[in-house]
C-alpha cells in the first residue's frame, strides 16, 4: 500500500475523484486464496473458485426439439408435397426407438426424444396432414435438419461451463445439476468485522439521552454485507477512545479479511484515530470529491498472516451506505474472487431538475418509475441531506452524476445505478 499511500492520489488536501479512488481500491485489494467444497444446494451465492468444465455433452445425444414426426430429410422437395408412411410406434423422452427408420418412412417423436437412427428432420405434427398410416408434408413447411438439436449443441464435453469467478446464481446451479454434479469447489466467504464509532451513538433499545443518536449504520451496512454473502462479525458499538479502538482493532484484524466502520474519518475528528490507525496499517484519508460522503480512509491494517483491508465510512447514515455502494461493494466481491462487473447502470431520463456544478461526482435518491405507456423514468425523492435516511429507505434507485457533468433539466437522460443491482 507504501506506493499507493505516496501517489498523486493521496497528496496534501486534494480531493480525490471518485473513479480514481474506485481504480486505487481495485488495483490493491488481492483475493482469499481458500478454497470449499460444498453440496450444490449450500453453494448459491457463492464464488466459483476454478472453471468448472463439462464431463458430458449437452444434450447427449441428437433429439428431438418438438413434438412432431422424425424422417430422412433428403425426401424434401422444394416445390411438391412428400408423402410418408407412418412407422407404427412412437419415440418418448427416455425411451429411444430402437430401430432404424427407413427411407421414405416417418416415426411418431416426442419433444426430447432420441432422434432415430436414419432421421435428421422433425415436422411438427400440426403442420402436416395425417390420413391412416401416410404423413401428407407440404411444400416448404420444414427445410432438412429442422427441429433437431444436436449433440454437444449447448455444451460439448470438455468446454467450460462455468468460469472461475462467477457468483453463482440459481441457474448456474441447475446446469451443474444438469451436467450430472453434486459438489462445488468454492471460494470461502470473506469474513467482514463491522462497528461503529462515537461517544453519541446508543444501541436500539437503549435509552436515548439528550445529544445522543441510535446507531442506524451498523444495520444497514450488516444488511448491505448479507446480501453479499459476507460472513459478518458484528463487533458492537465502540467509544470515541484509543484503548477501546485498538482493542476492537485486534480483534477485527485477528478474525477477517477486511473492516468496515462507518464515523471518525472526518475533518476535526479526535487526532487518536488517525494515529492509530498509521500504527496498526497503512491507511489513507482521503477527502473524496463527492456527494454525499466526502470523508473515507482505506487501506491494508496488518494482520497476524495477510493485510486485513479497512474501510472507514462516513457517519451520516446516507453517506455511509452511499459510500459503501460506490467503493466497498465491489472490492468485497474482488476480495471474495469475484469476476469484476460494472455496476449495473441505465440512462434513463430524468423527471426532476437538478443543480449541481461540475468537479464531483453526486449520488441523488431517486425513484425509477414506469408510467402508462410502459417508458421508464427517474425522478428524485426529495431532500438530500446526507442524514436524511428515510428518503434513501424510499428510493429504489441513485442517479449517478458525474465528477464532470453539470446540471439537468427535466428530460435529460442520466445515469442510474438500480437497488437490486447493487445489494
Amino acid at each position: 500500500m507504501t506506493e499507493l499511500a505516496e501517489s498523486p492520489l493521496f497528496a496534501g488536501e486534494r480531493h480525490t475523484r471518485v473513479d480514481e479512488a474506485r481504480a486505487a481500491i481495485a488495483r490493491a485489494v488481492q483475493p482469499v486464496a481458500e478454497v470449499q467444497e460444498l453440496a450444490l444446494p449450500q453453494a448459491l451465492s457463492r464464488v466459483l473458485a476454478a472453471d468448472l468444465l463439462s464431463p458430458i455433452d449437452v444434450p447427449p445425444h441428437d433429439n428431438s426439439a418438438m413434438d412432431g414426426w422424425a424422417f430422412d430429410g433428403a425426401a424434401l422437395r422444394e416445390d411438391e408435397a412428400v408423402e410418408l408412411l407412418l412407422v407404427a410406434g412412437t419415440a418418448f423422452a427416455g425411451a429411444p426407438w430402437g430401430q432404424p427408420v427407413a427411407a421414405g418412412q416417418c416415426l411418431r417423436i416426442m419433444t426430447g426424444a432420441v432422434m432415430p437412427e436414419g432421421c435428421d428432420t422433425v415436422v411438427p405434427q400440426e403442420l402436416c396432414r395425417v390420413q391412416g398410416e401416410r404423413v401428407t408434408i407440404g411444400p416448404g413447411v420444414v427445410k432438412r435438419g429442422e427441429n433437431r438439436r444436436r449433440r454437444g449443441e449447448d455444451l460439448a464435453c470438455g468446454r467450460v461451463a462455468l468460469a472461475a469467478g462467477r457468483v453463482l446464481r440459481p441457474a448456474d446451479l441447475g446446469l451443474l445439476a444438469s451436467l450430472g454434479g453434486t459438489r462445488v469447489s468454492v471460494r470461502r466467504r470473506v469474513r467482514v468485522a463491522l462497528f461503529s464509532t462515537g461517544d453519541e451513538v446508543r444501541e436500539p433499545g437503549q435509552p436515548l439521552p439528550p445529544g445522543c443518536i441510535y446507531d442506524s449504520n451498523r444495520y444497514s451496512l450488516r444488511a448491505a454485507l448479507q446480501r453479499l454473502d459476507c460472513e459478518v462479525i458484528d463487533l458492537g458499538l465502540v467509544a470515541d477512545d484509543p484503548a477501546a479502538l485498538r482493542a476492537t482493532f485486534a480483534r477485527a484484524c485477528a478474525e477477517a479479511d477486511a473492516v468496515l466502520t462507518s464515523g471518525g474519518v472526518s475533518v476535526g475528528e479526535a487526532d487518536h484515530t488517525r494515529a492509530l490507525m498509521a500504527e496498526l496499517g497503512d491507511v489513507a484519508f482521503w477527502k473524496v470529491a463527492m456527494r454525499p460522503g466526502r470523508p473515507f480512509a482505506f487501506g491494508p491494517l496488518r494482520g497476524p498472516q495477510r493485510p486485513v483491508w479497512l474501510f472507514a465510512l462516513p457517519g451520516n447514515p446516507v453517506a455511509a451506505l452511499v459510500t459503501f455502494y460506490a467503493f466497498v461493494r465491489e472490492a468485497l466481491l474482488q476480495l471474495a474472487g469475484a469476476t469484476p462487473q460494472p455496476l449495473p447502470a441505465l440512462r434513463l431520463p430524468c423527471t426532476t431538475p437538478i443543480r449541481k456544478r461540475p468537479g464531483r461526482t453526486e449520488f441523488q435518491r431517486a425513484i425509477v418509475a414506469a408510467d402508462a405507456q410502459g417508458a421508464f423514468s427517474v425522478r428524485l425523492t426529495g431532500s438530500q441531506g446526507a442524514g436524511v435516511l428515510r428518503s434513501l429507505s424510499e428510493a429504489n434507485a441513485l442517479v449517478v452524476l458525474g465528477h464532470d457533468e453539470g446540471s439537468v433539466s427535466p428530460g435529460d437522460a442520466v445515469t442510474v445505478w438500480l437497488f437490486d443491482g447493487l445489494v
